[in-house]
């Protein structure tokens, strides 16, 4: 005789999970999917968040960051200032694409450039070859009300530091929009602008290299 309880609860061994129960590949995986083993490279003027939110990018994708000043200053034992001051900007900025050259020919990696080296056409190469680009572009008033808290910007010593910042913009904000991808960079949490970059990432599939852009807004990024 059949227990009750059996025929009361039945065992399935057919179940099949609805789709909607079924995890959906989180907004990291579908970037890492579009990264496709690339590294990702941040480029954009001093105080666009290229460090910050580059730092933040790598740990949702579980990649190694790498700061190309604080790498420079590591081989050279020096500072950014102290570089530019006994050599000049343009021997630093050879300096700049060889250690650019280096880190992009190891593992996988997320990179927060100077806000000069994708203006170096050397280094830009480099960078254009050896992974996805991504230009994280500030409007001229968020970018100085962050960078004029420092004293540490060897380019904008000069009699009218926001003007300086000004014509840097005209100048380099044409060679920046050659980067893969636009992300706007406002005054936002970092962890919003993090999700905005990935977003991006993943609009793109792993053999996609037309360029595209995406605004965010909300609060506080800190600088460079």
């Amino acid at each position: 005789m059949e227990d009750p309880k059996e025929q009361a609860y039945p065992v399935m061994t057919d179940l099949v999970m609805p789709e909607a129960l079924v995890a959906a590949p989180s907004l990291s995986d579908k970037a890492r999917e579009a990264l496709g083993g690339r590294n990702l490279i941040f480029v954009g003027l001093m105080g666009a968040g290229k460090s910050a939110i580059g730092r933040l990018v790598a740990q949702q994708l579980s990649l190694p960051f790498v700061d190309t000043d604080a790498e420079i200053e590591k081989v050279s034992r020096m500072t950014i200032s102290e570089l530019f001051a006994t050599y000049g900007e343009a021997e630093f900025r050879a300096l700049e694409a060889r250690v650019m050259e280096r880190l992009l020919h190891q593992s996988q990696r997320v990179v927060s450039t100077g806000g000069g080296a994708f203006i170096n056409e050397q280094t830009r190469g480099h960078i254009k070859a050896g992974g996805l680009s991504i230009w994280l572009r500030a409007d001229l008033d968020l970018l100085w009300d962050r960078v004029r808290k420092r004293d540490t910007r060897p380019l904008l010593k000069t009699e009218n530091p926001k003007e300086t910042l000004e014509n840097l913009m005209n100048q380099r904000y044409p060679i920046y929009a050659e980067a893969e991808l636009t992300v706007e960079s406002a005054d936002v949490r970092k962890e919003t602008m993090a999700h905005n970059v990935l977003a991006a990432i993943a609009g793109l599939s792993p053999r996609d290299h037309a360029g595209s852009s995406l605004s965010s807004n909300d609060q506080a990024v800190e600088s460079d």
